[in-house]
């Protein structure tokens, strides 16, 4: 069974994320939510559960794109309503990047 393994709390992010898990094509998919430490993105296909890889979204601040790019390890990938669920842990997320999601969850 899963339980939740959130260390922070989540914000609704619905936009568009790419994926360039290690050795592996980018892949493109939506994210459903974001959190100080993480994100949930889902895929048309699993991604390898312990791989990591570069994750890059935008989000909206104050009426402004501004892009994320960071390296993530993919948490859990579970299929749910035709499609894979995959969480992503931050790893060492830049400082321009941990600001932005901190003035998002604001």
């Amino acid at each position: 069974m899963f339980s939740e393994q959130r260390t922070s709390e989540r914000k609704l992010l619905r936009t568009r994320a790419r994926v360039a898990m290690e050795g592996a094509a980018m892949v493109s998919g939506r994210t459903s939510d974001l959190g100080a430490n993480g994100v949930c993105i889902h895929f048309p296909d699993p991604l390898p559960v312990g791989q990591t890889g570069q994750v890059s979204f935008e989000l909206l601040i104050d009426g402004k794109q501004v892009a994320i790019s960071a390296r993530a390890r993919a948490l859990y990938c579970i299929f749910s309503n035709g499609e894979f669920k995959v969480g992503f842990q931050f790893l060492n997320l830049e400082l321009a990047a941990m600001t932005a999601v901190a003035r998002y969850l604001r």
